[in-house]
């Protein structure tokens, strides 16, 4: 490791000290967005469900995919990010800002605007001043219980990787604390494991990579390291399924594999996939692999069963379909209205009524529901 190597991991592990005393969370959540009939945000229900998953998610990601962020308005989002920055000073957890931007040049300047909105950091893309700090700024933004943004390459299925790099490398010279984030479904391109081995390299604060690709070909290039140590990137899969199949524990030393997840699932399963981790962290992997297996078998079937509805996002659909039995238990959802998108229609009762049937035939309990206490 050269002299340059060994300065960014040094800033990088102070950086993520900073965002995170205890460490970095292994699994992290793409919030769900509930709203009221007249599609305006449904505060409680929102700020309930966080109760919720709270005891095993401490790190939220909003607006992102599964929370109807590619679908709001910048007005929305605004309204949604104030909304979950209070809740995260009454609950206590670090919210990761989903920067939804996909236009040459988008992401920098949204995240500019955000570090002028959340910190007093000077906007100064020139370089007339001091380049910025990124410990003042990870600092700046935990006290507001910020833990930096999420970026995704410019949208472009013709994009070099050269140009993949230097627009995150402009991102990053913003100083902000970003993670970032490969959804080849949206971007149309992929990141390739050399440039997210250079950004690595170049840039403590990046800290944290998402895959949601569900190829996988960044971990198993070997080409940027997971593990235990605190200045490596935290790899982080998004992909849905095989949850035990792609988590490294500390036990295992295995860099093939990821050291956490943030998962849409994570939305109604959070308690059940910690204990995946856990049992994993402990060396029980035959447990680990059957609770695994039965998270999977109703994600399969209730995502293919939300792949054809002609609105909204199906990983948020599917998720609020699940989610609903598990705010309402068997015994208070009769009556109930239907889970409303952001699109302005609720989903099918016959969806709803097929994710309750999976929940009780793979054995997960939803009694007695989390907005009945």
């Amino acid at each position: 490791m050269d002299k340059t190597e060994t300065n960014t991991a040094r800033s990088r592990h102070a950086l993520v000290s900073t965002l995170f005393p205890g460490g970095i969370p292994r699994l992290w959540c793409p919030l769900l967005t509930h709203y009221r009939d007249d599609g305006s945000l449904d505060r409680p229900r929102i700020a309930a469900h966080i109760s919720r998953m709270r005891p095993y998610v401490s790190s939220f990601l909003a607006p992102g995919s599964t929370g109807d962020g590619w679908e709001m308005s910048g007005p929305e989002q605004d309204e949604l990010v104030s909304f979950l920055l209070g809740e995260a000073r009454r609950q206590d957890f670090m919210l990761m800002v989903g920067v939804l931007r996909t236009g040459r040049g988008e992401a920098e300047h949204a995240v500019r605007a955000g570090l002028r909105r959340f910190t007093e950091a000077a906007d100064d893309p020139a370089g007339s001043v001091a380049p910025p700090d990124p410990a003042a700024l990870a600092a700046a933004l935990a006290r507001k219980h910020i833990c930096g943004f999420t970026v995704t390459p410019p949208k472009g299925s013709d994009l070099s990787q050269d140009v993949i790099h230097a627009e995150l490398t402009a991102i990053a010279r913003t100083g902000a604390p970003v993670s970032i984030y490969q959804l080849p479904q949206i971007t149309e391109n992929e990141m390739s494991a050399q440039t997210v081995a250079d950004l690595e390299q170049e840039f403590p604060n990046i800290y944290l990579l998402k895959d949601t690709s569900g190829k996988d070909r960044v971990i198993l290039s070997g080409k940027t390291s997971s593990g235990e140590k605190p200045d490596r990137l935290f790899l982080v899969r998004g992909a849905e399924g095989a949850y035990s199949r792609w988590y490294g524990s500390p036990r295992t030393h295995n860099h093939a594999l990821y050291d956490g997840f943030l998962l849409s699932t994570a939305n109604c399963f959070a308690r059940e996939l910690s204990t995946v981790i856990a049992l994993l962290d402990a060396g029980n992997r035959e447990k680990a692999d059957e609770l695994s297996g039965r998270i999977e078998a109703v994600v399969n079937d209730v995502f293919a069963a939300a792949a054809g509805l002609p609105f909204g996002n199906p990983f948020a659909n599917a998720n609020k379909a699940i989610d609903f039995h598990y705010a309402w238990g068997p015994s208070g959802s009769e009556g109930r209205s239907l889970p409303m998108t952001h699109s302005g229609t609720r989903l099918p009762s016959d969806l709803v009524e097929f994710a309750g049937r999976r929940l009780s035939e793979e054995g997960f309990e939803t009694e007695p529901g989390y907005m009945n206490g």
